[in-house]
């Protein structure tokens, strides 16, 4: 059986069922490309075109795409103790309550995820220890284009308090009206943020990366995105003097495996859960259970129907797959070729299939774990990369926010025992300032007894 071609699942829903055995590797790769890999070209001349406008313009680059992009008139673009008070007055205490509880399950899960300080002794004489140190400024970036996020604010907020990073600077998006949204202030607040600034876009990671009369520069910046955030941090990564960055974090991933003993309900709500996210987010189910596959795929139009956000959640959907594959061994070979942000293994025995998972940025694991406890109060983080990036990046943690510079310290019969392997070395390389430098100390050891 071969299902490559779109199925008319419903009128409204435009999902794409695949047979992985039927693909040839053409196929395979069209498969799992991902919505965003088509206007890649097109968001990276758009976006180099903004980072010079503001690194030219400053505050009145910013003011003009602050009024074109996000409809908003600013002159000062800080947010204000008065503003941080309205925003926390306007919460309901529900609401608050959840986002201090969610804070402090983050808190407890990351205060163990720092650099560790350690020190050996490589030799007689010679000890060699790390030390640990916060970076100083670093940049926040919280979204809040179709939908605010101040569960982002508290994944970057948490760790860069334990880090004990000296600024904290945070952008995010305004509203039409001028003000930014009063469950993301509270979150900053609650998080100690320094300096919260109503800037979204391209336009504040070229802020937060160059600085600007308003915005500090930063050393590194933090936070997901949709491409355009995310094209912006990759290229001012890239500028000399620049900020370094965390990771891609771009439009939101889902791989689902399953087997036949999912609950479909639970597997089509999670798919939409992510789908929501935005057009560009992409959602995979990889199953070795036909049966499985058409529940799930019968599940999902009356669960869409029922969200304010279906038309949104549709457009993802239409560039997202539902793959059928002969073995579960195959679908994590799938899924690891993928690298997923987010991988939820929905079997009957989840743990014992952990071992085979090598490239994915959070896993889910059991019919209990919903991928949306990850986003806001399992205590993991959420800033995960996406595009295939968890190949060789990970998830934030407070070790994100700190750098470590390693430390030698060598006494005299330190240096008598490894000076003369590194002159060996120095010579070896043709470097005799390096091999100088090492015999001119050994030689005043010798003219001292």
């Amino acid at each position: 059986m071969n299902m490559s071609t779109k199925a008319p699942l419903a009128s409204r829903i435009d999902l794409n069922l695949l047979t992985w055995s039927g693909l040839d590797e053409a196929g395979r790769r069209a498969a799992l490309r991902r919505p965003t890999q088509d206007s890649a070209a097109a968001v990276r001349l758009g976006v180099g075109k903004i980072i010079a406008r503001v690194r030219a313009d400053g505050d009145a680059a910013l003011r003009k795409y602050t009024r074109l992009l996000d409809h908003a008139l600013l002159e000062d673009f800080a947010v204000s103790d008065a503003e941080f008070d309205a925003a926390e007055a306007a919460l309901d205490p529900a609401l608050r309550a959840a986002i201090v509880d969610a804070a402090a399950r983050i808190e407890a899960f990351h205060r163990e995820g720092g650099v560790r300080e350690y020190a050996v002794d490589t030799a007689d004489g010679v000890r060699c220890s790390r030390m640990v140190r916060p970076i100083a400024r670093v940049g926040l970036y919280i979204p809040a284009g179709s939908a605010p996020l101040p569960s982002t604010m508290l994944m970057l907020g948490v760790p860069a308090r334990i880090a004990g990073c000296d600024e904290v600077i945070v952008c995010t998006p305004p509203r039409p009206d001028g003000s930014a949204d009063p469950t993301v202030l509270f979150a900053a607040r609650h998080c100690g943020a320094t300096r919260v600034f109503k800037l979204g876009g391209a336009q504040a990671i070229a802020a937060m990366a160059s600085g600007t009369q308003s915005v500090p520069a930063c050393d590194k910046l933090f936070g997901p995105g949709n491409a355009w955030v995310t094209e912006a941090k990759r290229q001012v990564s890239t500028v000399e003097g620049g900020p370094a960055i965390d990771m891609p974090a771009g439009p939101s991933e889902l791989l689902i495996i399953a087997d036949g003993g999912a609950t479909p309900a639970f597997v089509a709500a999670d798919l939409l859960s992510q789908a929501e996210h935005g057009p560009d987010s992409q959602v995979i189910l990889l199953s070795d259970s036909a049966p499985l596959m058409a529940r799930v795929a019968a599940e999902l139009p009356p669960q869409l129907a029922r969200l304010p956000r279906a038309d949104i959640a549709r457009q993802a959907l239409s560039k997202s797959r539902l793959i059928l594959v002969p073995s579960l061994d195959v679908a994590f070979e799938v899924s690891n070729r993928y690298a997923p942000e987010h991988l939820i293994l929905a079997l009957r025995d989840a743990e014992p299939w952990l071992r085979k998972v090598r490239c994915a940025g959070s896993v889910f694991l059991g019919d209990y774990a919903a991928e949306a406890l990850g986003d806001y109060c399992s205590g993991t983080n959420h800033v995960l990369p996406t595009g295939g990036a968890a190949r060789a990046w990970s998830g934030l943690s407070v070790a994100s926010f700190q750098t470590s510079i390693s430390v030698q310290r060598v006494a005299a019969e330190g240096l008598r025992g490894i000076g003369p392997s590194a002159v060996r070395l120095a010579e070896a390389e043709g470097l005799q300032a390096h091999a100088a430098a090492v015999t001119m100390r050994l030689a005043a050891l010798e003219n001292a007894k």
